[in-house]
């Protein structure tokens, strides 16, 4: 796999339209962005679809990378939130499956794993906040980004970014325990 400078390099050549440095770009983040995507979907298929969405966003979206962040910051965003849209998708799609049916709130301990369980438990949480709040949490507290990465990536201060974590970890906290009673 290509070092972060690589990486970076192939962004930038991609970023300028050339079509072969792409290839090789989506080639190489492939596993990065998959990782990224099974850290908050606990179901291997839910990564996958997640991941490919993440690519696409990726392909499509790759003449807007400014370089104003590194590379590796700015697939985590892409990540985060293509994970985070791929979850409501497959909820939504549940409920319509369930045909009216309503639907547990909580897995089924003997189901799911007490991980996988907490990382749903989150992403509803996630979808309780304003979304800038829930994309704060998720860059620190889920893909463990820096306050300085991501004041870099949001193009906002660090003490935005740590008044945003404040308050949204608030809310997720509140959310969770609401959902525990």
């Amino acid at each position: 796999m290509p070092d972060a400078d690589d990486i970076d390099a192939l962004a930038r050549s991609a970023a300028h339209g050339d079509p072969a440095a792409l290839d090789a770009l989506l080639l190489a983040v492939r596993p990065e962005a998959l990782r990224l995507c099974a850290r908050f979907l606990p179901n291997r298929e839910d990564a996958e679809e997640a991941c490919q969405d993440t690519l696409l966003a990726l392909a499509n979206g790759i003449t807007r990378f400014e370089g104003r962040s590194s590379f590796r910051t700015w697939l985590h965003r892409l990540a985060a939130n293509r994970a985070r849209s791929t979850y409501r998708t497959l909820r939504r799609r549940c409920r319509l499956e369930a045909g009216g049916l309503p639907l547990p709130d909580r897995p089924d301990p003997r189901r799911t794993s007490v991980v996988a369980g907490t990382r749903l438990d989150l992403l509803d949480a996630f979808d309780a906040v304003r979304p800038d709040l829930a994309e704060v949490v998720a860059l620190r507290d889920v893909l463990g980004l820096s306050y300085p990465e991501i004041a870099e990536l949001l193009d906002v201060p660090v003490g935005t970014v740590k008044s945003r974590l404040h308050l949204a970890r608030h809310q997720v906290r509140q959310r969770l325990g609401a959902d525990a009673g």
